[in-house]
C-alpha cells in the first residue's frame, strides 16, 4: 500500500479524461473496469473527443460520457466560447472525487482546476511548471524507453494512487451492442457469409506511412483464396481508404466481398466479433478486434508494437528485423509517408503468420 493511496471506499465519482485518437481511447477502457471492480460504488464517466466517443459508449463501468467537438474552432470563436462554457458547467455539476487525466494534453490541467476535485492524478511532464505541477496531487512516470504496453501505461494512472489491478481485469472492453450486430448480421447474409467463415482483412490506415503497399496485400489474398478462405475486407470511409481498397480488388483475379465505407465503428467490432482472423496493420481496426477477442494478424513499421501491439490475444506481429531503426515513429522514412521496414515485409512471412494461427 503506498503511504498517499487515495481511499477508495470515499470515491463517490470519477472522470476519466482521454483525448486522443480512436484506438487511444480504446486502449484506456480497462481504466474504467478497474476502477469500477475497485470503487463499485463510484460513478465513473469519461471525457473524450465527441468522434471517438463508440470506442467507450455501453460500457458497463461507464455513467456518462463528455465530449468535446475536435473542430469547434472552426465555427468561430463565440460558437468556440459557449461550448466550452458548456462543457465546464457539466463537469462541475458532477461534482467529481478524482480526477484521471490519462494524456499529457493542457486541457486537463485546466479541467482539473476549475472542477475542484480532491484528488487528481496526471501523467508527470517535464518542463511544464507549476500551472501544471499544482493542477494534479498525484503523478504517474511514463517510462517510454521501457516499451511499456500502452494499456499498462494507463493503468499506470491507477497504480500511482493505490489501485493495483488483476490481470483479469486488463482487457480491452467494447461492446457492439444489438443494433450494430442486427445491421451487421443482414450485411453478412446479403454478402452470402455465415458468422467465422471469414477472414476479416482491413489494410489501410489514415497513416499511409503505416500501410502496406496493395500489390503485396493482393498478393496475400489471392493465396489465401486458393487455400479456400473467404475474406470480408473492410475500410473507413474516407476517400483514401476507398481507393486502397479498389486498388486491391483490380488486382484480384476474383474479387472478394467488401464493407469498406458501409460500416460504423460499433459495425467493425461486430464484423470482427464474426471473423475467424483479423488482418491488418497498427490502426485503431486492429485494437477493435483485440477488444472482440479475435485472433490478429499485425503488420507494423514505424511504430512501436511493444507499445501498440494485439492486447491480451493470440496474435502475431510481422515487423522487420533488418531494419535496426524500426520502430522511430517516423511518418515514412524522411518523412516520405512510405517506410521500408514494412514495404519490404515478404508475402510469406504474412502468409506463414496467417497459417500458424489459424493452426492454432
Amino acid at each position: 500500500m503506498l503511504k498517499d493511496s487515495i481511499p477508495l471506499d470515499a470515491i463517490h465519482r470519477v472522470l476519466v479524461i482521454k483525448l486522443r485518437h480512436h484506438g487511444d481511447v480504446l486502449l484506456s477502457s480497462p481504466v474504467f473496469s478497474v476502477l469500477k471492480a475497485h470503487a463499485p460504488q463510484a460513478e465513473i464517466d469519461a471525457l473524450v473527443y465527441g468522434d471517438t466517443a463508440e470506442m467507450l459508449t455501453l460500457h458497463p463501468a461507464i455513467n456518462n460520457i463528455h465530449s468535446i467537438d475536435r473542430h469547434r474552432k472552426s465555427r468561430g470563436l463565440l460558437a468556440h466560447v459557449r461550448a466550452e462554457w458548456a462543457l465546464l458547467q457539466a463537469l462541475r455539476k458532477r461534482h467529481y472525487d478524482l480526477i484521471v487525466h490519462l494524456t499529457d494534453h493542457p486541457r486537463g490541467a485546466w479541467i482539473s482546476r476549475m472542477c475542484g476535485a480532491r484528488w487528481a492524478v496526471a501523467r508527470k511532464v517535464s518542463g511544464r511548471g507549476g500551472w501544471w505541477n499544482n493542477a494534479f496531487t498525484h503523478f504517474f512516470s511514463s517510462p517510454r524507453a521501457a516499451l511499456r504496453h500502452t494499456v499498462e501505461l494507463n493503468l499506470d494512472a491507477l497504480r500511482r494512487i493505490g489501485v493495483f489491478p488483476a490481470q483479469d481485469e486488463r482487457r480491452l472492453c467494447l461492446v457492439a451492442g444489438d443494433q450494430a450486430d442486427v445491421r451487421l448480421a443482414s450485411l453478412l447474409q446479403n454478402l452470402g457469409l455465415e458468422s467465422t467463415s471469414f477472414i476479416h482483412i482491413h489494410p489501410a490506415s489514415r497513416w499511409h506511412f503505416k500501410c502496406w503497399p496493395v500489390e503485396k496485400m493482393a498478393a496475400l489474398i489471392s493465396r489465401l483464396q486458393s487455400e479456400g478462405h473467404r475474406i470480408v475486407l473492410s475500410a473507413a470511409p474516407e476517400a483514401a481508404e476507398i481507393s486502397m481498397i479498389e486498388a486491391i480488388q483490380t488486382r484480384l483475379e476474383q474479387p472478394v466481398p467488401s464493407l469498406a465505407g458501409q460500416l460504423s465503428l460499433k459495425e467493425l467490432a461486430a464484423l470482427s466479433a464474426r471473423a475467424r482472423l483479423f488482418i491488418g496493420v497498427d490502426s485503431a481496426p486492429m485494437h477493435i478486434a483485440a477488444a472482440m477477442g479475435i485472433p490478429a494478424v499485425a503488420l507494423f513499421g514505424p511504430s512501436g508494437d511493444k507499445e501498440w501491439g494485439p492486447w491480451a490475444v493470440a496474435h502475431r506481429v510481422v515487423a522487420s528485423d533488418t531494419h535496426p531503426c524500426r520502430p522511430c515513429g517516423i511518418d515514412g522514412c524522411g518523412g516520405s509517408k512510405v517506410s521500408d521496414c514494412l514495404t519490404s515485409l515478404s508475402v510469406e512471412r504474412v502468409h506463414h503468420a496467417v497459417q500458424e494461427l489459424l493452426a492454432e
